[in-house]
C-alpha cells in the first residue's frame, strides 16, 4: 500500500483525498496536513483519516508527498520539509500541485537528487473529472511517474508532458474551465434574451454541454466531424456559426490562450 501525505487541506487537497478514498487507492496509509484546527477537525470527521498540523511529522515514511498549497505558501512548506527525515536515496517523491513553481526550484530546496513531479490540475477534479498534467523533474524515474499518475487517476485523467510545455498546458486545461464557464454564461444570457426563463435556459445549456462533451469523449469522433454533423447547409446552426466566425471566435481564442501562456511564463519566472 502506497503511503501518501497530502500537505494542504484546501479544496484541491480535499478533492484528491476524496478521490483516493472513493477509488480505494488509499485507506489508513493517508495523512493530511492542515494547520487550521477547525478545518483539520472537519477533514478528520468527514474522511476518517489522520490529520496533522506538522509537515515534518506527517511525511515520515510517506512514499508520495503531495504539496497542494498556493504558490506563496510553497517556501514555508519546503522549510518545514527540510526539518523532516527526507532521503534522496529512497523511493520518496514530492508531487507539487502549486501553479508556476518549477521542479528546479523545488529540487533546490530538497536533499540533492530528491525526486520531484510537477502537476497542473484543474478544478473539475473536485467532481472526479479533472485533467491533471504531470512533468517529471530531473530525478523522478519512470516507476515514480507511473505511481503519481495512478494516484491522480483517482480524480480524473492524466497526461505526461515535458516541463517546457507546462505554460501551454496551463493556458489550455489549467485555465480552460473558466473559458467554458464564460461560454455557458453567454449562451444562458442569450437564451434569456430569446424569451426563455433563466432556469430553463440554464438547464438547456448545461445539459447540452454535458451531452456534447460525452459525444466527444465516447464516440472518438473529432470536434470538426461532430460539428459538421449538426450543421445542415443553410440551416439554423450554419447561421449561428457564421455569426460566431464573423465575430472572430477562433482568433480570439488563439490570442486568449497565448495571453494565458505568457502570463503563466511570467509567474514561473517570478517563482524562480
Amino acid at each position: 500500500m502506497t503511503r501518501i501525505a497530502v500537505v494542504g487541506g484546501g479544496r484541491i487537497g480535499e478533492a484528491l483525498v476524496a478521490g483516493l478514498l472513493e477509488s480505494g487507492r488509499a485507506t489508513k496509509d493517508l495523512v493530511v496536513v492542515e494547520p487550521s484546527a477547525p478545518r483539520a477537525a472537519q477533514l478528520a470527521e468527514r474522511f476518517k483519516v489522520r490529520v496533522s498540523g506538522s509537515v515534518a511529522e506527517a511525511v515520515v515514511g510517506a512514499d508520495i508527498v503531495v504539496v497542494a498549497v498556493k504558490p506563496g505558501v510553497v517556501d514555508s512548506v519546503l522549510t518545514d520539509l527540510s526539518k523532516a527525515d527526507l532521503d534522496s536515496g529512497s523511493d520518496q517523491v514530492l508531487v507539487s500541485l502549486a501553479a508556476g513553481v518549477t521542479t528546479a526550484r523545488l529540487e533546490s530546496k530538497l536533499p540533492a537528487g530528491f525526486a520531484v513531479v510537477r502537476v497542473m490540475p484543474n478544478t473539475p477534479m473536485l467532481v472526479g473529472q479533472g485533467m491533471s498534467v504531470i512533468a517529471p523533474g530531473r530525478y523522478a524515474d519512470d516507476e515514480q511517474l507511473e505511481q503519481v499518475g495512478a494516484m491522480l487517476e483517482a480524480v480524473g485523467k492524466v497526461v505526461t508532458v515535458a516541463e517546457s510545455q507546462m505554460d501551454a498546458v496551463t493556458a489550455v486545461s489549467g485555465s480552460g474551465p473558466a473559458y467554458f464557464f464564460l461560454v455557458v454564461e453567454a449562451m444562458i444570457d442569450a437564451g434569456v434574451g430569446l424569451g426563455l426563463t433563466r432556469d430553463v435556459a440554464s438547464e438547456l445549456v448545461v445539459q447540452t454541454m454535458i451531452g456534447s462533451a460525452a459525444l466527444l469523449d465516447e464516440t472518438g469522433q473529432s470536434a470538426v466531424d461532430l460539428r459538421a454533423a449538426v450543421t445542415s447547409p443553410g440551416g439554423t446552426t450554419a447561421a449561428a456559426l457564421r455569426e460566431l466566425e464573423r465575430g472572430a471566435l477562433r482568433s480570439t481564442f488563439i490570442e486568449a490562450l497565448q495571453a494565458a501562456r505568457h502570463r503563466s511564463a511570467e509567474h514561473g519566472a517570478s517563482n524562480e
